[in-house]
């Protein structure tokens, strides 16, 4: 798909084993929370999160190289099945013990009607769609709406995220079935984790315990290196 190489018949997925390899992928050491590459020190993300959220993980950088330029496919080129390979490799990624324990559900971060409607799906469906099958959980598409068109967070800057989703997201449905939960966020990608905290702020108010976060791609703080 990225290095437009044909691909065999013996596969459904889109993107082949070497663009699969060439994605630059977070590195070890990482915060054991966040999921950050650090090497000593604070972790410079955490600070980002809420009390309340316990881990988040990422599988690659975005949006350079080709991480990006899969997301890219996948949200705007019409590369929907691309969702089944993401969301291969996000299943695999690693969390702490007590995260694989506890997690109820997946919950797809959902868009508003008229952005569903222009883009004709919802990206974080799809992935948490193709996790829920590899991880043998239940994916919660009806807990959690957007109650507002919001304008794309790609050339805010993070103050602007946070004004643009502030009160953008309410609970569905039965409460009861909120409380107590450890509930896993899914997107596409975080850069300020504006859009996931002002998720997770309506599902704990909604009653949910404990949140984690996942995502294919994670954007890099200002000042870290790009990858070679």
């Amino acid at each position: 798909m990225v290095c437009e190489a044909r691909l065999g018949d013996d596969t459904d997925d889109l993107s082949c084993g070497t663009c699969w390899s060439r994605v630059a992928l977070l590195p070890s050491p990482h915060c054991d929370r966040c999921g950050y590459p650090v090497v000593d020190g604070a972790c410079p993300w955490c600070a980002l999160l809420p009390p309340y959220v316990r881990a988040v993980r990422s599988w690659c950088w975005v949006p350079e190289g080709v991480g990006g330029q899969i997301v890219h496919a996948f949200k705007y080129d019409g590369w929907h099945a691309l969702a089944g390979g993401m969301g291969a490799r996000m299943s695999r990624l690693s969390w702490p013990a007590d995260v694989v324990a506890e997690r109820t559900a997946l919950v797809p971060v959902p868009l508003s009607i008229r952005r569903e409607r222009e883009r004709g799906f919802n990206q974080s469906e799809r992935l948490a769609a193709a996790m829920g099958k590899y991880l043998a959980l239940d994916v919660w598409r009806d807990v959690l709406a957007r109650t507002h068109f919001t304008a794309s967070q790609t050339r805010l800057t993070p103050e602007e995220r946070l004004r643009n989703v502030s009160g953008a997201f309410r609970v569905t449905g039965e409460p009861a079935r909120l409380r107590g939960a450890h509930l896993v966020l899914v997107d596409d990608v975080v850069t300020t984790a504006a859009t996931l905290n002002a998720c997770a702020a309506a599902l704990f108010a909604g009653g949910t315990r404990i949140i984690s976060y996942v995502t294919f791609g994670r954007a890099r703080l200002p000042g870290d290196a790009s990858p070679p």
